[in-house]
């Protein structure tokens, strides 16, 4: 079955795997800042992390995907 996003067909297989680089920012921001990383760095990557996840929220998913994760990870770092 395919969705369309602003103009664009959207697959399961294209849901599927913009849901998984969503889950990759959730599972950056839940482990925290790397050692070695400067606390300026650190925000910047939070900060870009976060602006993704709400570009994704903000999507008219299908049924069936989860989006708690996405938002507590936005409420986590906000």
């Amino acid at each position: 079955m395919s969705y369309c996003l602003k103009g664009h067909d959207m697959t399961e297989e294209n849901w599927e795997g913009t849901y998984k680089a969503a889950m990759d920012s959730v599972n950056l921001l839940n482990a925290g800042k790397p050692e070695g990383d400067s606390d300026d760095d650190w925000a910047g990557t939070v900060q870009r992390n976060v602006d993704h996840l709400k570009i994704i929220v903000g999507k008219e998913w299908p049924a069936g995907f989860d989006m708690k994760p996405f938002n507590d990870a936005i409420a986590a770092n906000a």
